[in-house]
């Protein structure tokens, strides 16, 4: 047997690039079949979308071809948990200015419309493209944009899964030598930058 250091990380990949991709085509299938009001709804909807991913995608398709997901996809239904969270407290404002909120609208506007186009951009079929509410990478990142543009108590709770996500989809797309790896990785610098720019602008509360 080898020593374990003469490995590289394509050597623990347990699927093809065709595999992985396969599952977005199949997805996309399925999806073919079948102020604070507007926080709340929109909280609600994506906590609906996180959960409906966490199982069609993850523990149904993904976890079959990578055992690691069964793991994943419990955490992707806490994300969900935490979302109605917002949606059934008070406290939670959109703050529609800033820079932070200029790059949650372009991170909602790119995991909407800019992602599904990766797909034929670097010469695979559409069907294999990633939508919103149907694969977990536009999903998650549509997700990042939203938190750029709500200020309230306990945010931050909602930022560690997503980034989690980002980071393990982003080693899986370079190990597969996809260049579409840039991505997440993009995604969460962007927010990151995005959330500790309006960390430090944002006033401080006057002594009670």
């Amino acid at each position: 047997m080898s020593e374990w250091w003469t490995y590289a990380p394509e050597d623990f990949l347990l699927f093809s690039p065709r595999t992985y991709w396969r599952m977005f085509e199949l997805q996309t299938f399925l999806a073919a079949r079948g102020g604070a009001n507007s926080v709340r709804w929109a909280s609600v909807i994506l906590a609906l979308v996180w959960a409906f991913v966490a199982y069609t995608f993850l523990w149904n398709r993904y976890a079959s071809i990578n055992w690691a997901i069964v793991y994943v996809a419990p955490v992707f239904a806490l994300e969900a948990l935490l979302l109605l969270r917002i949606a059934i407290r008070s406290g939670v404002t959109v703050e529609p200015r800033g820079i932070a909120a200029l790059i949650g609208y372009l991170l909602l506007a790119f995991a909407t419309v800019g992602v599904p186009l990766l797909a034929p951009l670097h010469g695979r079929d559409r069907s294999t493209s990633e939508i919103f509410g149907i694969a977990p990478d536009p999903t998650v990142i549509a997700t990042l944009g939203f938190l750029l543009l709500l200020r309230g108590r306990f945010l931050w709770l909602l930022y560690p899964i997503p980034i989690f996500w980002c980071l393990l989809s982003g080693m899986t797309l370079r190990t597969m030598g996809e260049s579409q790896a840039w991505m997440p990785f993009a995604a969460v610098a962007i927010a990151a930058a995005a959330w500790i720019s309006a960390t430090i602008r944002r006033p401080a509360r006057p002594p009670a």
